[in-house]
């Protein structure tokens, strides 16, 4: 969950890789460094903390070298410290890492008697190229290539021989490593928005892959150090798109532009005039393998990306009567689950990169499943190894809380239960021509709740001080809650947890006291009534409740201290309504607290560690 940026031109590498870094500061903030080579000499700076630390330290005397790397660090092994921020140097190897290396223990012994300069594990990799070299290998290339086969685990790596300033090395398991074109220079990047300032054309490496990167070639490698040909993609994002266009923080504006994104998630799959919809990426997968061959439907994924699986579950479960399993990736991949070449699995992330997701897509490939994905970012790991693909289309989402992926989550997981009702026999043209109908219009409903977040913020205001709060809701709304908890414990450090309703009476109301805020989920839906029993039990014990209803559903307004309204539709849209109000209290409760709402503690973007 690191950022690393490398660069090889004509012009200074220390700016282009400041800046670089800044745009991947959301995946690691506990400490930043880079290395730039300067006529023959190896510069490096280091320093605790976020990236400015290290500008500030770095001050005015920038290096004028033309070839450096450089990284932004979310602690893994080691606590953040100038002595355990990348890059590291043993010898003439120079390098930064994103991953994790699972037998270091045991390199370590090998290696050096254990004696390292730091607590992390990516020193060790310095010490095995170091190692190779001493040993008399034929290059520098080669060095690595061998030091490589030793390591078990994950890594992104960029890699300097400070003997040579025409080169820098890029190697990837497992974690993700991009390379950008340039004219008369070339980059490497973790993830994209590192290079949308200074190119377009890239090219993303595979597992066991490395390039080889000069100022006007770069050379791709396999695994057995055969150069291979890659195919050049073109990204379409503007560098515009990872800007706060205004806002105090990228979360506000993320929530901010959910209508959009869901438009465009929406976008030429639910064709209003013929009142149809169209998955074609799905159309391939079930014109070769017959949708009732497959006799298990797993749905994995983690954190806010799980929520949306559960709600998936609520919604293909009853729209298109298919049986749903859900699981968290990190616990499905060591439970030995039935996986076989019946089996359709669906998983979800908003990067593509999640390690543990990630894992489960290799494992169950390995066992003949039929694997899909929902994603946010084009081309990531995810998608590259997965059958077919739903692109969520939210754009860069640079906050390290989910807002606008998890609505568009939500969106296509929809489409999907309709998609599969309707390939089952489940759903007639009516139910399909309804529901395309009242997509059409989400986008204008999901502005109409957006305008409403100055009420939001008073409510934020009045509760500013609190520390534990309870979200309750029943059915497809439980997730939701859920996720609404978790966006609080996420970004403003307030205790949070989601209940379902009905279970508050199974113990956990013991925790409500006078004053306990509760936010109760209550759309117009099978269960309203029920949650309004619910609300009437938390209120009894003297909590005070902030209720999610329809408008014009006047019940809440003398039984809840304050209710926020979102417009009336469909049952199974409104959960995405719902999901708005959340997020807002969410933000305005963490800024109101001058907590670091776009880079929370502990917590990192891209998860790409176990």
């Amino acid at each position: 969950m690191c950022g690393i940026v490398g660069y090889i031109g004509r012009q200074p590498a220390a700016p282009i890789i400041f800046d670089s870094l800044k745009k991947l500061e959301y995946r690691g903030y506990d400490s930043a460094g880079m290395a730039i080579l300067q006529q023959g000499d190896l510069i490096i700076h280091r320093a605790e903390g976020k990236l400015s630390q290290l500008i500030d330290k770095v001050g005015d005397q920038i290096p004028s070298g033309t070839i450096g790397i450089g990284h932004t660090r979310w602690a893994t092994h080691g606590k953040p410290s100038e002595a355990n921020a990348h890059p590291h140097r043993v010898g003439r190897v120079v390098l930064v890492h994103n991953g994790i290396v699972e037998n270091y223990h045991s390199l370590k012994i090998k290696l050096n008697g254990g004696r390292l300069l730091s607590e992390t594990d990516t020193e060790i990799i310095c010490h095995a190229i170091q190692y190779e070299l001493e040993r008399g290998a034929s290059s520098f290339l080669q060095a690595i290539r061998s030091a490589l086969h030793t390591i078990e685990g994950t890594y992104a790596l960029a890699i300097l021989d400070a003997n040579d300033p025409t080169r820098i090395y890029a190697a990837k398991r497992g974690s993700p490593m991009v390379v950008g074109l340039g004219k008369g220079e070339n980059f490497i990047a973790s993830d994209i928005p590192a290079l949308l300032s200074h190119t377009r054309q890239v090219v993303f490496l595979e597992d066991d892959e490395m390039a080889v990167v000069s100022v006007d070639k770069i050379s791709f490698l396999d695994d057995a150090g055969r150069e291979i040909q890659k195919e050049v993609r073109s990204i379409e994002w503007s560098p515009q798109m990872a800007e706060k266009g205004g806002f105090k923080h990228f979360m506000e504006k993320e929530i901010s532009e959910q209508p959009r994104a869901v438009e465009d998630t929406l976008r030429g799959r639910i064709l209003k005039g013929s009142q149809t919809l169209d998955l074609h990426p799905l159309n391939e997968i079930f014109q070769r393998k017959d949708f009732s061959t497959f006799n298990r439907f797993y749905l994995v994924a983690c954190g806010t990306s799980w929520h949306s699986a559960m709600a998936g579950r609520y919604l293909i479960e009853a729209i298109a009567r298919v049986p749903v399993a859900v699981d968290t990736a990190s616990e499905f991949r060591y439970r030995e689950p039935f996986v076989d070449n019946k089996t359709l699995m669906l998983v979800i992330s908003q990067s593509g990169e999640t390690a543990d997701t990630l894992a489960c897509v290799q494992e169950a490939k390995k066992r003949g499943a039929t694997i899909l994905s929902i994603c946010n970012v084009i081309e990531s790991s995810i998608p590259r190894q997965c059958h077919a693909t739903l692109y969520t289309h939210a754009g860069p989402e640079i906050g390290v809380a989910s807002t606008k992926a998890f609505t568009t989550q939500l969106t296509v997981l929809l489409m999907l239960a309709l998609y599969l009702g309707e390939k089952n026999g489940k759903l007639d043209r009516a139910y399909i021509q309804k529901a395309v109908d009242a997509l059409s219009k989400l986008p204008h409903k999901m502005q109409e709740v957006l305008q409403k977040k100055d009420q939001v913020l008073a409510i934020a205001q009045r509760f500013k001080e609190f520390q534990d709060f309870y979200y309750i809701a029943r059915g497809v709304h439980y997730p939701i809650a859920l996720e609404g908890a978790l966006k609080l414990k996420e970004i403003s450090y307030i205790h949070a947890e989601g209940y379902s309703a009905g279970e508050m009476k199974h113990g956990p109301i013991a925790l409500i006291e006078p004053g306990t805020p509760v936010v109760a989920l209550a759309p117009k839906d099978r269960v309203c009534e029920k949650m309004i029993s619910n609300i009437e039990e938390v209120q009894a014990r003297g909590a005070s409740v902030i209720a999610v209803a329809t408008e014009g559903d006047l019940r809440f307004e003398k039984l809840c201290q304050d209710v926020l309204y979102v417009p009336e539709t469909l049952w199974y849209i409104t959960p995405i309504l719902v999901s708005l109000p959340l997020q807002l209290l969410a933000y305005y409760l963490a800024d109101l607290k001058g907590t670091d709402v776009d880079q929370p503690r502990n917590l990192a973007k891209s998860v790409t560690v176990e």
